[in-house]
């Protein structure tokens, strides 16, 4: 994309940049002051609001360095390239880990709290961690532009213009990340939420009138399974129109896809990240509850002053 263009957009990105840290930052901050972290869903609510923080306060600011095509050599271009494609990669195995999750909440309620601990729900967060590392660090060893590039002074110096697709591969991103990895967890997570409303639905209605323990337990199950949904929601619409458009370009050659619509398919990526606290704010009462709080306090705090 051309330079006016990334610095037209490059307060836009600031501005999220913070909303995401912050927002995210008081994600962790109300999880842990209400004591949540015990329960194996909101270990993975925190591990997703981590992703989303450090792609705040680290992927963007990288990802704004590469637009404006700063110098440097090509591995320290393609590691950055390879830390933002990790913090997003870890964003996605996130949420996963939380359908699942709901999932065998659903599947089985009797054994769910002897087999899903905390110790494991922890060991489950570092596997989505290191397989994000894992994918997101393959073009270090080889899946990249470096031969487009050997041989030239670019290549071989700090004077390599550093732009994502000049050190990245658009087949890795295409063929790897968005068919291999992106479209395979959009299918499993939606057909595991399927399951989740289509039990807890037929649960209600055996139920139905009933002010029983179990009736509670599905309509709870039920209504959380909607927040998440919301957020997997966001996370589709957000990210699709990127991923399109670097399909367009691999495979399409002669599509004219225009910059300016590729860095709007970036900004509005970004964008889901900051968004995803509004939604636990509003939507997943023990959050709600201690932003009540937080807001309540700060409000009495400056009418005192």
């Amino acid at each position: 994309m051309d330079s006016s263009a990334v610095w037209v957009f490059w307060p836009f990105e600031v501005i999220i940049a913070v909303i995401c840290c912050l927002g995210n930052a008081l994600v962790i901050w109300a999880v842990w002051k209400c004591g949540a972290l015990r329960q194996p869903t909101f270990c993975f609510i925190v591990s997703l609001a981590v992703a989303d923080f450090l792609v705040g306060s680290v992927a963007i600011p990288m990802s704004v360095l590469v637009n404006i095509r700063m110098k440097i050599r090509f591995y320290g271009c393609l590691f950055m390239c390879c830390v933002v494609m990790m913090l997003q990669l870890a964003s996605g195995s996130s949420l996963l880990a939380i359908a699942v999750d709901r999932f065998l909440r659903v599947r089985i309620p009797v054994t769910y709290k002897s087999t899903v601990t905390q110790k494991r729900s922890w060991m489950v967060v570092a596997i989505c961690w290191f397989t994000a590392a894992l994918l997101s660090f393959i073009p270090m060893f080889g899946w990249h532009n470096y031969n487009t590039w050997n041989g030239t002074t670019q290549a071989n110096s700090t004077s390599f213009e550093c732009r994502f697709f000049t050190a990245s591969s658009r087949s890795y991103v295409v063929n790897f990340i968005f068919f291999g990895f992106f479209l395979p967890l959009l299918a499993v997570m939606t057909g595991l939420y399927c399951y989740i409303f289509l039990t807890t639905r037929r649960q209600l209605r055996l139920n139905i009138g009933a002010a029983t323990e179990s009736h509670t337990y599905y309509q709870k199950e039920q209504r959380l399974a909607a927040s998440l949904v919301l957020v997997l929601g966001l996370f589709v619409v957000c990210w699709l129109p990127l991923f399109l458009m670097q399909t367009i370009k691999l495979y399409g050659p002669k599509i004219e896809v225009s910059s300016l619509f590729v860095h709007i398919g970036v900004l509005l990526s970004h964008v889901n990240l900051a968004v995803n606290p509004i939604v636990y704010a509003f939507r997943i009462p023990k959050i709600k509850e201690e932003f009540k709080k937080l807001y309540m306090r700060v409000y009495h705090d400056g009418q005192q002053h």
